[in-house]
Protein backbone atom coordinates (compact mmCIF):
# COMPACT_ATOMS: atom_id res chain seq x y z
CA UNK A 1 0.00 0.00 0.00
CA UNK A 2 1.38 3.41 -1.07
CA UNK A 3 1.93 6.33 1.77
CA UNK A 4 -0.50 8.34 0.10
CA UNK A 5 -3.49 5.89 0.17
CA UNK A 6 -2.49 4.88 3.90
CA UNK A 7 -2.49 8.47 4.53
CA UNK A 8 -6.05 8.91 2.62
CA UNK A 9 -6.93 5.64 5.15
CA UNK A 10 -5.95 7.27 8.08
CA UNK A 11 -7.57 10.57 6.99
CA UNK A 12 -11.10 8.81 6.72
CA UNK A 13 -10.84 7.11 9.78
CA UNK A 14 -9.96 10.08 11.88
CA UNK A 15 -13.32 11.72 10.17
CA UNK A 16 -15.61 8.35 10.88
CA UNK A 17 -15.77 7.52 7.72
CA UNK A 18 -17.87 4.04 7.28
CA UNK A 19 -15.58 1.19 6.24
CA UNK A 20 -17.66 0.85 2.80
CA UNK A 21 -17.43 4.19 2.24
CA UNK A 22 -13.64 3.86 2.70
CA UNK A 23 -13.25 1.38 0.15
CA UNK A 24 -15.02 3.42 -2.21
CA UNK A 25 -13.23 6.56 -1.87
CA UNK A 26 -10.47 4.58 -2.77
CA UNK A 27 -11.72 3.01 -5.61
CA UNK A 28 -12.73 6.30 -7.16
CA UNK A 29 -9.15 7.61 -6.71
CA UNK A 30 -7.54 4.46 -7.70
CA UNK A 31 -10.17 4.78 -10.87
CA UNK A 32 -8.76 8.56 -11.69
CA UNK A 33 -5.11 7.35 -11.01
CA UNK A 34 -5.27 4.44 -13.65
CA UNK A 35 -7.40 7.01 -16.17
CA UNK A 36 -4.23 9.01 -16.29
CA UNK A 37 -1.73 6.87 -15.49
CA UNK A 38 -0.24 8.86 -12.66
CA UNK A 39 0.04 9.55 -9.25
CA UNK A 40 -3.04 11.06 -8.23
CA UNK A 41 -1.05 13.84 -6.42
CA UNK A 42 -0.03 14.91 -10.15
CA UNK A 43 -3.11 15.47 -11.11
CA UNK A 44 -4.12 18.89 -11.41
CA UNK A 45 -7.42 21.07 -11.41
CA UNK A 46 -8.23 20.91 -15.03
CA UNK A 47 -7.84 17.50 -15.52
CA UNK A 48 -9.87 16.68 -13.16
CA UNK A 49 -12.74 18.93 -14.79
CA UNK A 50 -12.17 16.54 -17.95
CA UNK A 51 -12.12 13.67 -16.13
CA UNK A 52 -15.97 13.96 -14.67
CA UNK A 53 -16.63 15.37 -18.34
CA UNK A 54 -14.88 11.72 -19.65
CA UNK A 55 -17.24 9.99 -16.92
CA UNK A 56 -20.47 11.97 -18.06
CA UNK A 57 -20.12 11.70 -21.88
CA UNK A 58 -18.13 9.32 -22.64
CA UNK A 59 -19.30 6.41 -19.88
CA UNK A 60 -22.23 7.68 -18.69
CA UNK A 61 -22.51 7.10 -15.39
CA UNK A 62 -25.52 7.15 -13.45
CA UNK A 63 -25.90 10.44 -11.23
CA UNK A 64 -25.05 8.46 -8.00
CA UNK A 65 -21.67 6.67 -9.77
CA UNK A 66 -20.76 10.49 -10.39
CA UNK A 67 -21.73 11.79 -6.71
CA UNK A 68 -19.41 8.86 -5.42
CA UNK A 69 -17.02 9.94 -7.41
CA UNK A 70 -17.08 13.49 -6.76
CA UNK A 71 -17.16 12.72 -3.12
CA UNK A 72 -14.25 10.36 -2.99
CA UNK A 73 -11.66 12.71 -4.99
CA UNK A 74 -12.63 15.78 -3.54
CA UNK A 75 -11.97 14.29 -0.34
CA UNK A 76 -8.29 13.12 -0.96
CA UNK A 77 -7.65 16.35 -2.71
CA UNK A 78 -9.46 18.42 0.26
CA UNK A 79 -8.41 16.18 3.10
CA UNK A 80 -5.59 14.30 2.37
CA UNK A 81 -3.60 17.04 0.09
CA UNK A 82 -5.20 20.22 1.34
CA UNK A 83 -5.94 21.23 -1.72
CA UNK A 84 -9.33 23.80 -1.76
CA UNK A 85 -10.15 23.90 -5.52
CA UNK A 86 -12.97 25.48 -7.23
CA UNK A 87 -13.52 22.87 -9.86
CA UNK A 88 -15.53 21.13 -7.20
CA UNK A 89 -18.41 23.06 -7.07
CA UNK A 90 -18.84 23.03 -11.31
CA UNK A 91 -18.52 19.43 -11.34
CA UNK A 92 -21.14 18.76 -9.01
CA UNK A 93 -24.12 16.77 -10.72
CA UNK A 94 -27.54 18.78 -10.62
CA UNK A 95 -30.03 17.17 -7.80
CA UNK A 96 -32.76 14.74 -8.86
CA UNK A 97 -36.39 14.80 -7.50
CA UNK A 98 -37.60 11.56 -7.68
CA UNK A 99 -40.74 9.81 -5.59
CA UNK A 100 -39.67 6.54 -4.13
CA UNK A 101 -41.42 3.41 -5.03
CA UNK A 102 -44.13 1.96 -3.18
CA UNK A 103 -44.51 -1.88 -2.35
CA UNK A 104 -47.82 -3.17 -1.77
CA UNK A 105 -48.11 -5.59 0.99
CA UNK A 106 -49.07 -8.31 -1.57
CA UNK A 107 -45.70 -7.52 -3.19
CA UNK A 108 -43.77 -7.04 0.15
CA UNK A 109 -45.05 -10.84 1.15
CA UNK A 110 -44.73 -12.45 -2.65
CA UNK A 111 -40.75 -11.49 -2.88
CA UNK A 112 -40.05 -12.64 0.77
CA UNK A 113 -41.95 -15.58 -0.13
CA UNK A 114 -39.66 -16.45 -3.01
CA UNK A 115 -36.87 -16.09 -0.27
CA UNK A 116 -35.12 -19.60 -0.41
CA UNK A 117 -32.74 -19.81 2.44
CA UNK A 118 -33.88 -19.08 5.86
CA UNK A 119 -31.64 -16.98 7.06
CA UNK A 120 -31.42 -15.41 4.14
CA UNK A 121 -35.58 -14.88 4.71
CA UNK A 122 -34.71 -13.93 8.56
CA UNK A 123 -32.62 -11.39 7.71
CA UNK A 124 -34.58 -9.34 4.78
CA UNK A 125 -37.78 -9.67 7.07
CA UNK A 126 -35.83 -7.70 9.74
CA UNK A 127 -34.65 -5.04 7.26
CA UNK A 128 -38.39 -4.57 6.17
CA UNK A 129 -39.92 -4.48 9.20
CA UNK A 130 -37.78 -2.21 10.63
CA UNK A 131 -36.97 -0.12 7.79
CA UNK A 132 -33.08 -0.92 8.18
CA UNK A 133 -30.29 -0.40 5.83
CA UNK A 134 -28.84 -3.78 3.99
CA UNK A 135 -25.59 -3.63 6.13
CA UNK A 136 -27.78 -2.47 9.68
CA UNK A 137 -29.62 -5.63 9.15
CA UNK A 138 -26.47 -8.10 7.70
CA UNK A 139 -24.48 -6.85 11.04
CA UNK A 140 -27.03 -7.10 13.56
CA UNK A 141 -25.41 -7.75 16.69
CA UNK A 142 -27.49 -10.51 19.21
CA UNK A 143 -27.52 -7.87 21.69
CA UNK A 144 -28.96 -5.14 19.48
CA UNK A 145 -32.39 -7.09 19.65
CA UNK A 146 -34.12 -5.98 22.94
CA UNK A 147 -36.87 -8.71 22.92
CA UNK A 148 -37.95 -6.85 26.91
CA UNK A 149 -38.52 -3.68 25.17
CA UNK A 150 -39.31 -4.94 21.62
CA UNK A 151 -36.75 -2.50 19.82
CA UNK A 152 -33.58 -2.91 17.44
CA UNK A 153 -30.77 -0.54 18.51
CA UNK A 154 -29.22 0.46 15.78
CA UNK A 155 -25.35 1.38 16.55
CA UNK A 156 -23.15 3.52 13.98
CA UNK A 157 -26.04 3.81 11.55
CA UNK A 158 -26.31 6.53 9.09
CA UNK A 159 -24.26 9.49 9.85
CA UNK A 160 -22.59 7.23 12.35
CA UNK A 161 -25.65 7.74 14.41
CA UNK A 162 -26.95 5.28 16.91
CA UNK A 163 -31.04 4.87 16.99
CA UNK A 164 -33.48 3.31 18.46
CA UNK A 165 -36.60 1.11 16.16
CA UNK A 166 -39.50 -0.65 17.20
CA UNK A 167 -39.04 -4.29 17.23
CA UNK A 168 -42.82 -5.51 16.05
CA UNK A 169 -43.85 -9.08 17.78
CA UNK A 170 -43.89 -11.25 14.70
CA UNK A 171 -40.68 -9.89 13.78
CA UNK A 172 -38.71 -10.81 17.36
CA UNK A 173 -40.65 -14.18 17.28
CA UNK A 174 -39.01 -14.89 13.89
CA UNK A 175 -35.40 -13.69 14.53
CA UNK A 176 -36.19 -16.01 17.58
CA UNK A 177 -36.96 -19.13 15.80
CA UNK A 178 -33.51 -18.24 13.44
CA UNK A 179 -31.27 -17.74 16.35
CA UNK A 180 -32.27 -21.35 17.53
CA UNK A 181 -31.01 -22.46 14.40
CA UNK A 182 -26.86 -21.25 14.86
CA UNK A 183 -26.91 -20.03 18.92
CA UNK A 184 -24.16 -17.77 18.21
CA UNK A 185 -23.69 -15.57 20.94
CA UNK A 186 -22.66 -12.62 19.34
CA UNK A 187 -23.86 -12.54 15.45
CA UNK A 188 -27.51 -12.46 14.83
CA UNK A 189 -26.68 -13.64 11.09
CA UNK A 190 -23.26 -15.25 11.07
CA UNK A 191 -21.55 -16.69 8.40
CA UNK A 192 -22.38 -19.98 7.86
CA UNK A 193 -18.75 -21.51 5.97
CA UNK A 194 -15.32 -21.11 6.90
CA UNK A 195 -13.63 -19.24 4.01
CA UNK A 196 -10.11 -18.09 3.74
CA UNK A 197 -10.25 -15.00 6.00
CA UNK A 198 -12.78 -16.14 8.31
CA UNK A 199 -14.02 -19.30 10.00
CA UNK A 200 -17.98 -20.03 10.30
CA UNK A 201 -19.26 -17.89 13.33
CA UNK A 202 -17.08 -15.53 13.90
CA UNK A 203 -18.36 -12.81 11.54
CA UNK A 204 -21.87 -11.63 10.07
CA UNK A 205 -22.81 -13.03 6.76
CA UNK A 206 -21.80 -10.93 3.79
CA UNK A 207 -24.35 -8.49 2.39
CA UNK A 208 -23.77 -9.59 -1.12
CA UNK A 209 -25.26 -13.22 -0.39
CA UNK A 210 -28.24 -11.42 1.30
CA UNK A 211 -28.50 -9.28 -2.23
CA UNK A 212 -28.44 -11.91 -4.61
CA UNK A 213 -31.03 -13.64 -2.72
CA UNK A 214 -33.18 -10.74 -2.85
CA UNK A 215 -32.62 -9.90 -6.45
CA UNK A 216 -33.63 -13.90 -7.54
CA UNK A 217 -36.67 -13.41 -5.22
CA UNK A 218 -37.40 -10.12 -6.83
CA UNK A 219 -36.82 -11.72 -10.29
CA UNK A 220 -38.87 -14.94 -9.46
CA UNK A 221 -41.71 -13.40 -7.35
CA UNK A 222 -42.22 -11.20 -10.91
CA UNK A 223 -42.61 -7.71 -8.85
CA UNK A 224 -41.24 -4.89 -11.04
CA UNK A 225 -40.93 -2.24 -8.95
CA UNK A 226 -38.75 -2.61 -5.79
CA UNK A 227 -41.08 1.56 0.46
CA UNK A 228 -44.04 0.19 2.25
CA UNK A 229 -44.66 2.28 5.35
CA UNK A 230 -46.43 4.95 3.88
CA UNK A 231 -49.14 3.07 2.33
CA UNK A 232 -49.82 1.24 5.77
CA UNK A 233 -50.48 4.57 7.22
CA UNK A 234 -47.30 5.66 9.22
CA UNK A 235 -46.57 9.00 8.96
CA UNK A 236 -43.36 10.51 7.61
CA UNK A 237 -42.17 11.75 10.55
CA UNK A 238 -42.04 8.54 12.18
CA UNK A 239 -40.56 7.18 9.03
CA UNK A 240 -37.94 9.50 8.85
CA UNK A 241 -36.93 8.83 12.70
CA UNK A 242 -37.03 4.97 12.23
CA UNK A 243 -34.24 5.64 9.33
CA UNK A 244 -32.06 7.87 10.88
CA UNK A 245 -32.53 10.70 8.85
CA UNK A 246 -31.88 14.05 9.73
CA UNK A 247 -34.64 16.22 7.52
CA UNK A 248 -37.76 15.85 5.67
CA UNK A 249 -39.16 17.79 2.38
CA UNK A 250 -41.99 19.58 1.29
CA UNK A 251 -44.94 19.33 3.78
CA UNK A 252 -43.54 16.35 5.75
CA UNK A 253 -41.16 18.66 7.42
CA UNK A 254 -44.73 20.21 9.44
CA UNK A 255 -44.89 16.89 11.12
CA UNK A 256 -44.51 16.04 14.62
CA UNK A 257 -43.93 12.70 16.04
CA UNK A 258 -46.40 12.03 19.27
CA UNK A 259 -46.66 8.76 21.20
CA UNK A 260 -50.33 8.17 19.72
CA UNK A 261 -48.17 7.93 16.14
CA UNK A 262 -45.74 6.03 16.77
CA UNK A 263 -48.11 3.64 18.76
CA UNK A 264 -50.17 3.46 16.13
CA UNK A 265 -47.07 2.83 14.30
CA UNK A 266 -46.41 -0.40 15.41
CA UNK A 267 -49.31 -1.41 15.56
CA UNK A 268 -49.70 -1.21 11.94
CA UNK A 269 -46.58 -2.66 10.90
CA UNK A 270 -47.60 -5.67 13.43
CA UNK A 271 -50.40 -6.17 11.23
CA UNK A 272 -48.83 -5.99 8.20
CA UNK A 273 -46.36 -8.59 9.28
CA UNK A 274 -48.93 -11.12 11.21
CA UNK A 275 -50.06 -11.38 7.64
CA UNK A 276 -46.49 -12.49 6.16
CA UNK A 277 -45.40 -14.31 8.72
CA UNK A 278 -48.60 -16.68 9.70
Amino acid sequence: MSILRQKMIEDMQLRGLAERTQESYVLVVRQLAAYYRRSPDEIGEQELRQYFLYLKNEKKVSRSTSTLALCGIKFFYERTLGREWTVFESIRPPKEEKLPVVLSLGEVGRILKCVRMAHHRACLGLIYACGLRLLEGVRMPVTGIDGERKQVHVRAGKGNKDRYVPLPEVTLKMLRQHWLTHHNREWLFPVKRSGLRVKAGEAPMNESGVQKAFRAALGESGVKKATHLLEAGVNLRTIQLYLGHSSLITTARYLHLTQNSQTHSLETINQMLGELWD
